[in-house]
């Protein structure tokens, strides 16, 4: 598609960096406010778990069509039609009451705000290639590093004094701000017809079908797999071939909907595979990491969210210092080793909090290290990534595209595969803990007995009683604990494996 230069960089500089802030703040603040919203709409794990599942299907599809429908809207009309979109999605969470209505606001946001990132990422290309496009590029890339680390931030703001719902209110305002920089800055122009790719219906359909059939099935798993694998198998059977028709057919013809032909090089699919990789843990992580501070240590929503914030900063500093010292020396391996051994100390680190530990001095400090991996990481890959795919607009609009709708497919796997893993090594720990809660454990008499004391000196009513329940609480709030622990612990020994595997590996150089 031929752009016409900018008339307006400054807004369109703006533009690019609001889009995918907007874009990351909104994905890291329901992570956050995932356990609040659950209670306010009576929505259990894995009908949330579901709700993800449903916005990363229409979201794939989104951004499946994004340059079909750039192409025939031109960049300003399209951009303002995701963003009514994305801004009547909102409305709906907001206003929600029940978890039907949460998930039909999810799924138009989806429709509407699942193409930011993809489009402000394509929106840099609009300056010529020039010292201009690297200033677009340090835009996006620092917004991405100030959505991740603002996000949880904003929604423990938001959490704290009762209103969730501001968490969309706060997405709405900044889709109005985009709008009005839309109209200003962004070219009206299209294509012509025979440069257009093309499309059909029902590759759109094999699409979100075969997404949602696989991620279904995954999500399910730990729920219904003894009690239905056929279900369970014939539903990622299903997903899988309707996959395989879509690419299959993008195999066909000279302007299909994504140009997968021209992407079939090594260095392509291994840096997206890594994205794909890197997005499902960010995924996982981020819905666990508040359920272990909350739910395991007991710290509220208003403590967690400026301790995450903080940690996160590093996202930002490890940007400032990759952006300095990368034109010198751009080897992208010791980027990665460093970046893994960071994820491994991450996990490591907070696997090994008890409940005595302090947010600040503790736990900062190993989440700057998991912001130093996000950012080495993902930063890395996306300069080395693209290298035989760039020169070529259409291709690289592509390459995008395909890109995004895997990291969308990655954070719900990532998502669905914490939520029930959660759920499974809770029910474990919580199993074995509650074998000692019992009248004739010595032990639990003690703490029984010295509760009740306690309570007794204050003027509890029904002393005994109260005690007995503080203590199932707070086996509840072990039993969390242990389990979130258990991925912390798993997670720096993938840190340490992918450190290796980086270090060996031969295609990103």
């Amino acid at each position: 598609m031929e752009i016409l230069p900018p008339k307006h960089p400054r807004l369109l500089l703006l533009t690019i960096f609001l889009l995918t802030g907007t874009e990351y703040l909104q994905s890291g603040m329901i992570a956050f406010g995932a356990g609040p919203i659950m209670g306010e709409i009576g929505a259990a794990p894995e009908e949330f778990s579901l709700i993800s599942a449903l916005y990363a299907c229409v979201a794939v599809a989104a951004i499946c069509k994004q340059r079909w429908l750039a192409e025939r809207l031109g960049w300003r009309r399209f951009v303002l039609c995701s963003l009514a979109v994305f801004i009547c999605g909102a409305a709906v969470c907001a206003s929600s009451e029940t978890t039907a209505q949460f998930m039909a606001g999810r799924i138009v946001m989806a429709l509407g705000g699942g193409t930011f990132m993809t489009s402000s990422r394509l929106l840099v290309n609009l300056f010529p290639p020039s010292p201009s496009r690297f200033t677009g590029i340090r835009f996006f890339a620092t917004a991405l590093a100030l959505g991740s680390a603002s996000g949880p931030f904003l929604a423990s703001v938001a959490v704290s004094n009762d209103g969730w719902q501001w968490i969309f209110v706060l997405l709405i305002g900044l889709a109005v701000l985009i709008a009005l920089l839309a109209c200003l800055c962004l070219p009206a122009a299209v294509p012509p017809y025979e440069l257009r790719t093309q499309s059909h219906p029902v590759l759109l359909m094999a699409l979100v079908a075969g997404s949602f059939f696989l991620l279904y099935a995954f999500q399910r798993s730990y729920y219904d797999f003894y009690s239905d694998a056929a279900m369970l198998l014939g539903a990622a059977g299903l997903g899988m071939l309707a996959l395989g028709y879509f690419v299959r057919a993008m195999h066909a013809g000279d302007r299909p909907l994504l140009h997968l032909r021209e992407l079939r090089n090594t260095r392509y699919l291994t840096g997206v595979a890594l994205f794909t990789f890197c997005y499902t843990l960010m995924g996982a992580t981020n819905y666990i990491m508040p359920a272990v501070l909350q739910r395991g240590l007991g710290y509220a929503w208003a403590t967690i969210g400026p301790v995450q914030a903080t940690g996160l900063g590093a996202t930002v500093l490890t940007w400032a210092f990759m952006a300095f010292v990368v034109p010198k020396r751009p080897a992208p391996k010791q980027y990665y080793l460093v970046g893994f051994l960071a994820l491994a100390v991450f996990g490591w680190r907070v696997a090994s909090l008890s409940p005595d530990a302090n947010l600040w001095s503790d736990f900062v400090p190993a989440l700057a290290c998991y912001g130093v991996f996000v950012m080495l990481v993902l930063a890395t890959t996306a300069m080395h990534t693209f290298r035989e795919v760039q020169h070529h607009e259409t291709v690289f609009s592509h390459a995008q595209q395909v890109k995004n709708m895997l990291a969308q497919f990655g954070s719900s796997l990532g998502i669905a595969l914490a939520t029930a893993g959660l759920q499974a090594r809770t029910a474990s720990h919580y199993t074995v803990l509650n074998g000692r809660f019992m009248a004739g454990d010595p032990a639990y008499g003690q703490a029984l007995h010295a509760l009740t004391e306690s309570l007794s000196r204050h003027g509890a009513a029904q002393p005994a009683a109260v005690a007995a329940a503080s203590l199932a609480q707070s086996l509840g709030q072990q039993a969390t604990l242990l389990a979130g622990l258990d991925y912390f612990w798993l997670l720096g020994y993938v840190g340490l494996a992918g450190a290796g595997i980086m270090l060996a590996q031969r295609v990103l150089k």
